[in-house]
């Protein structure tokens, strides 16, 4: 049933619900479920046209896998001979994602026309023939050779940058592509500002590619009540939760120390290692009407690799306030130091945090050099790998991307004070014990 003979029954009067329900055997009503064209929002369906990549950038929740397994499903009922490529990040993420997960090919299908799972042939056989193979981004070299009709990309936005790999996966599997009549691509991502997704972008121009926008909003229908309200409390107003709920690419600052790309490439949900060292580092404000108060939380591992695990920045709060945060996130963390800049206040700033009851040993640390180039150093961290973050952090990460390597802030707010935290912690942490070099007498 095409979506526009739907309308009638979408504004329809409840009592032809109970008509329509009355008429129905009970195998329409089980195949009636799994309609899709009756239960998708206009953006989840695919646009007409003669294109080759459908791009859905959306934010988290708007429904892009379901969006992407009813696709696939849709074209191997139609077509015996589809042979179709399932691209993910990981092998792990792709049978988890897109085949096995709440709105993955396995629950998207009807139990009878469901395919068949081959998890050691990374395989997916539907009952008229049709075969789905699974594929990962981090080894780009497995889609050179084998041959296509469709593909469904997840999340191209997160596959692996190292090594130009999401690039040789994208290309390998457009050369690939050449049989049947009609080689399609849809693609599923959350927005991401990565080189691939810049290129899928471009080729709106000659035509060859249609994207869907779409925000976490346009499904709240079908999203708790409470998930909807703590992604506006803690991401309302930040650039990440532009990008991450409002489905927006947010380009990266040029010259900044930090990326969107480089930040992702950092994020890890690993908070269990053994950590040798915990720390909270704050930047206070000049005063309760000033900037925010930092307040960081960052370890070192044993294997070191640094660690940021909080962000308890507070804000328009007096040095009490600011000071009990301090001892409340290293109680919360047994954190073994507490590093505070002293340009503002000197001394007073341990004072007021020993009057919070902070009990931490409290190093005091003095700025002989500006934000920026305190950052440097820790920027290179990031980019050489040493660095994670256990969580998102919207507004320290909005921070981050607006430190200017020419000695500039261009981010939120008047002041770093969260970056700028970040930086003393992991100063503390992984430079400090660094020297500098000397010419030795042998």
């Amino acid at each position: 049933m095409a979506p526009e003979r739907l309308d009638w029954l979408l504004d329809a009067d409840p009592r032809h619900y109970d008509l329509l329900a009355k008429w129905m055997t009970g195998d329409e009503k089980e195949e009636f479920a799994y309609h899709w064209p009756f239960w998708a929002r206009r953006a989840q369906l695919p646009p007409p046209g003669d294109w080759r990549v459908w791009l859905v950038m959306a934010g988290r929740g708007f429904g892009k896998t379901r969006t992407g397994a009813e696709w696939v499903r849709e074209v191997a009922e139609a077509n015996p001979q589809a042979r179709i490529a399932l691209v993910s990040a990981s092998l792990a993420e792709a049978r988890a994602v897109m085949v096995e997960g709440e709105s993955g090919l396995l629950a998207c299908c009807p139990p009878e026309r469901s395919p068949v799972f081959e998890a050691s042939l990374r395989r997916l056989r539907f009952p008229n023939g049709a075969v789905a193979q699974l594929y990962s981004a981090a080894e780009p070299e497995t889609l050179r050779g084998p041959q296509h009709s469709h593909a469904w990309c997840d999340e191209i936005g997160k596959w692996p940058l190292s090594h130009d790999r999401a690039t040789q996966c994208w290309d390998n599997l457009q050369m690939g592509l050449r049989l049947g009549e009609d080689q399609r691509i849809a693609v599923t991502t959350t927005p991401r500002s990565v080189p691939l997704i810049h290129r899928l972008i471009a080729g709106k121009t000659s035509g060859s590619t249609v994207v869907t926008k779409g925000s976490t909003q346009d499904n709240s229908g079908n999203l708790p009540g409470q998930f909807l309200a703590a992604m506006e409390s803690e991401f309302a107003g930040t650039q990440l939760g532009r990008q991450e709920l409002d489905g927006e690419l947010i380009g990266d600052v040029e010259g900044a120390l930090w990326t969107r790309s480089l930040i992702d490439a950092a994020r890890s949900s690993d908070q269990q290692t053994i950590h040798a060292r915990i720390v909270v580092a704050v930047d206070p404000p000049a005063s309760a009407r000033g900037d925010a108060c930092g307040i960081v939380v960052a370890a070192l591992g044993e294997d070191g690799i640094g660690k940021v695990l909080a962000d308890c920045s507070v804000e328009n709060a007096s040095p009490e306030q600011w000071a009990r945060a301090v001892a409340n996130a290293s109680a919360a963390w047994s954190a073994d130091r507490v590093i505070a800049e002293a340009n503002q206040g000197g001394a007073m700033v341990e004072s007021v945090l020993r009057a919070a009851d902070c009990h931490m040993p409290v190093k005091l640390v003095h700025a002989s050099r500006g934000k920026v180039a305190r950052a440097e150093p820790v920027a290179a961290l990031y980019e050489a790998g040493k660095v994670r973050h256990c969580g998102l952090f919207a507004r320290l990460e909005d921070q981050l991307c607006g430190l200017m390597a020419g000695g500039t802030y261009e981010g939120p707010g008047r002041s770093p004070d969260r970056a700028d935290a970040l930086v003393w912690a992991l100063s503390e942490l992984m430079l400090g014990r660094i020297q500098a070099p000397r010419v030795m007498n042998v």
